[in-house]
């Protein structure tokens, strides 16, 4: 596939999109955003992949959504229901990890989408800003649902009323990301994580990650429900006959992710 926008590749299992407006700071304008979306729907239906590492081009990972996009009169409703809410709700919903590769700053929907991944490994030199109240805006694209999950409420007001920048040792400590490395570490640690995903048993991995995001708004007795239905599912895949057989036999599994 042809992008103008951003960058695909895929090696061992594991895709990584890249996004490419480095004379913009990789902020968002609207044909970034169909790409990306186009890209994760390539690797969600693609059965080699099984793991997707979402980074970018440059110095930024982000600077969020490209004002002079959207110059003029701005119809913000469509934007959001056609724009980015889709893109978010297909990573929370793709039943494969999505690794964030945070380089630099990740600014208003440029943190959201960041927040979106599953495994965030941030460079130590980046940053996070929900920086939609410099312009008089409100959080979008599922900030206001990440930041209170993943800081609590007291912080996560903070940093969304008075737009402050967060470090990424910072977000590691509150939280917010998984891992804080050094420039010359990230794209080990980057790999690291995805090859481990990328020969994890994927299918269980898929289920987790839809457990997990229901879990928040749901009673322990949904829960109880959902993890008997899946662990049924998870118990007919041959990841999970290979797992016992490998336990068994005293060796490493090799998973398929089916």
């Amino acid at each position: 596939m042809n992008y103008n926008t951003i960058n695909y590749h895929q090696d061992s299992g594991i895709a990584t999109i890249s996004l490419n407006r480095q004379d913009r700071f990789n902020s968002f304008n609207s044909e970034m955003r169909a790409e990306l979306l186009a890209a994760l729907h390539h690797a969600k239906d693609d059965k080699n992949c099984r793991a997707i590492v979402l980074t970018a081009e440059g110095k930024a990972f982000c600077a969020g959504q490209d004002l002079k996009d959207i110059e003029g009169e701005v119809d913000f409703a469509d934007i959001l229901k056609n724009g980015y809410n889709p893109l978010i709700q297909l990573m929370r919903e793709l039943p494969k990890p999505i690794i964030g590769r945070i380089n630099g700053v990740a600014a208003g929907a440029g943190c959201s989408v960041a927040l979106a991944c599953d495994f965030i490994i941030a460079d130590s030199k980046a940053s996070f800003v929900e920086a939609f109240v410099s312009i008089g805006l409100v959080l979008d694209s599922g900030s206001s649902y990440f930041l209170p999950r993943l800081v609590g409420s007291a912080r996560a007001f903070e940093l969304a009323t008075m737009g402050n920048k967060l470090t990424a040792e910072q977000a590691l400590n509150w939280g917010m990301i998984n891992r804080c490395v050094s420039t010359e570490n990230l794209d080990d640690e980057v790999q690291k994580v995805a090859l481990f995903y990328a020969n994890a048993p994927t299918k269980a991995i898929g289920m987790m990650k839809k457990m997990l995001n229901d879990s928040m708004h749901s009673s322990l007795s949904d829960v109880l429900e959902y993890e008997t239905k899946f662990q049924e599912i998870a118990g007919h895949t041959h990841d999970f006959n290979e797992g016992v057989t490998a336990f068994i036999e005293k060796r490493k599994p090799r998973f398929k992710g089916n």
